[in-house]
């Protein structure tokens, strides 16, 4: 099962949050397809995915997208996405 806990973080405090959740195994190879549905989702730009987005994700169960990430301007500063257990 899939589970990410999102959050939007602006300012150091939480702006937006909620659990996304699928009812299929979590596989790394599709995490591009969890975040554009995530993204969708709350409605904001999609962030360039690197290979150590993936690396974080899976050694600290977290991902960090800052605005540096995204190719559109954003108004937050770090997309953040936790996998829970």
């Amino acid at each position: 099962m899939v589970k990410l806990w999102v959050k939007i973080i602006k300012n150091e405090k939480i702006k937006r949050q909620f659990t996304f959740e699928k009812e299929v195994p979590f596989v790394y190879s599709h995490f591009l397809d969890y975040l554009m549905e995530i993204c969708y989702t709350l409605d904001i730009p999609t962030p360039v995915l690197l290979k150590t987005h993936i690396f974080n994700l899976a050694k600290f169960r977290l991902v960090k997208f800052v605005p540096r990430d995204f190719v559109e301007s954003i108004d937050f500063d770090a997309l953040v996405i936790e996998k829970m257990l």
